[in-house]
């Protein structure tokens, strides 16, 4: 009966102990209610809300008060918001719902959490995360970043002052790679590399010789070495192979994507799909055993690639960018590295020799037929960026959040594949956002060809603004970038 009393007491008190540690797990990031002071260069001033989610300075701004700003503006749009969807139409009129530019009441707090939530501009659907927000008329409003709000419109935004922001509706939307990595804002990243693999120019680079985990964006070279296997005519892409034990074993593990079943078939050309657009760790073990006969072969082939092509400081593991464990008592934890010099030189040879990877690359989704199964691609700038054709994905624990971004351009005469390559960010959102502001720096320097910026040379200040305080010709848009316009006091 002690005993049983005993059991009881301490179920008991693990119901309390959990019931009263739930709200402190299940409570989202903070947000922080605010205000800035944001004026146009053509002299219109106004007061917008802000939020600033789970930090402060990480600031998120109204959409509806700058519509209402900007209504009168060539950069004006019409919004439609509802509880988890918002749909924006540049060079629309705003219809003004009356709860525009009206500060935050001091005890207001809203309960709101940070979202991909549906977004689409000119009814095409971009990926962007948003806060929406009920409003006491029963309307809602959508809070954003200003360096995802600036590139929709293709607008540029300056920080003048703290508190301030200062939008210049008759500039396009630039970023200075140099100016942003001197206030820091590459150091929540392992390293960034933006160039033209085409020519070999490199834009802009930081960290990039140095050698950092590079999770599922191994998969590049993976697909590289059955592109080589499809030209030499080892195997054809409409090849059935049979899936192993092994690759079912890792369908069926945390780390699986597509549901691969030991025994069936599945072709080549389907494997390379569901490797490159959802990021299956089992497609690309099931090539790896089809071209060499084993993973290990299969790395061996890979690592001697690297070689070939002068990746000096790269080496590989496995054929999927998981984390590689040894057989030893006490196993070592190894993943997939290479230095994101090493990963252009990687793009551009692939780039050049396989260029129809792209047809797989830029597809926002496919149909595995063999298994009856539709998969969506992981790269966000797919929906963002018009010219964006690729390229892949990765994320582990210690590689942070990796993109392989590739771009076309044409300078009229030949096509061009600009690349962007993002190792080692915190999580997906600054991995869009960073690749997202590299990708329009590159496709800029691609169509003005201005040296200045690819060296960081610094444009002179324009005059002063509208009130004789803020300039019209601002540096590009460092400030709202890092997220630093800080709230009104």
């Amino acid at each position: 009966m002690k005993t049983i009393l005993q059991k009881i007491s301490v179920l008991i008190l693990s119901v309390i102990l959990l019931c009263s540690a739930w709200p402190i797990r299940a409570e989202a990031a903070f947000v922080i209610p605010g205000a800035c002071r944001v004026q146009t260069d053509t002299g219109a001033v106004c007061m917008v809300k802000t939020l600033d989610y789970g930090y402060a300075c990480n600031t998120y701004f109204s959409l509806r008060d700058m519509a209402m700003l900007l209504k009168d503006t060539n950069k004006s749009f019409s919004l439609n918001i509802t509880r988890n969807a918002i749909s924006m139409n540049p060079g629309s009129v705003y219809t003004p719902t009356g709860a525009e530019n009206i500060l935050w009441e001091e005890e207001e707090a809203p309960d709101v959490s940070l979202r991909r939530n549906e977004f689409q501009v000119n009814e095409e659907t971009v990926l962007y995360y948003t806060l929406i927000v009920g409003l006491p008329s029963g309307d809602y409003d959508c809070f954003m970043m200003a360096a995802d709000l600036a590139m929709i419109l293709d607008v540029d935004i300056s920080v003048p002052a703290e508190g301030a922001l200062l939008v210049h509706t008759q500039e396009p939307f630039h970023v200075s790679p140099v100016s942003l990595e001197e206030a820091g804002y590459f150091y929540g990243v392992n390293s960034v590399l933006a160039g033209d693999a085409t020519t070999g120019e490199v834009y802009y680079q930081y960290q990039s010789e140095i050698p950092y985990p590079i999770a599922s964006t191994s998969k590049l070279m993976t697909a590289l070495l059955t592109m080589d296997a499809i030209s030499s005519g080892q195997i054809a892409p409409d090849k059935p192979v049979t899936i192993s034990d092994a690759v079912q074993a890792l369908a069926q593990s945390a780390d699986g994507v597509v549901p691969l079943k030991a025994g069936e078939q599945i072709t080549v050309q389907e494997l390379l799909v569901g490797a490159l657009l959802p990021s299956s760790n089992e497609c690309a073990l099931c090539l790896a055993e089809a071209i060499a006969g084993s993973e290990e072969a299969f790395v061996q082939k890979m690592n001697q690639k690297a070689q070939e092509l002068g990746m000096s400081r790269t080496i590989f593991y496995n054929s999927n960018g998981l984390p590689s464990f040894t057989e030893e008592f006490i196993p070592a934890k190894r993943q997939n590295s290479m230095s994101a010099d090493d990963m252009f030189s990687l793009v551009s040879y692939l780039l050049k020799v396989y260029p129809q990877i792209t047809d797989i690359t830029s597809m926002e989704k496919a149909t595995l037929e063999s298994l009856a199964l539709e998969v969506r691609n992981t790269n966000p700038l797919l929906h963002n960026l018009p010219e964006a054709t690729g390229l892949k994905t990765g994320t582990t624990n210690r590689a942070g959040a990796c993109l392989v971004t590739s771009l076309t351009a044409d300078d009229g005469t030949v096509a061009h594949d600009l690349v962007v390559i993002v190792l080692g960010s915190e999580d997906s959102i600054e991995r869009g956002r960073v690749s997202g502001l590299l990708a329009r720096y590159a496709l800029d320097i691609f169509n003005t060809g201005d040296v200045n910026r690819i060296t960081g040379e610094k444009e002179e200040e324009g005059p002063a603004g509208p009130d004789g305080n803020l300039p019209t010709h601002a540096e590009a848009a460092v400030g709202w970038i890092l997220q630093t316009a800080r709230k009104a006091e």
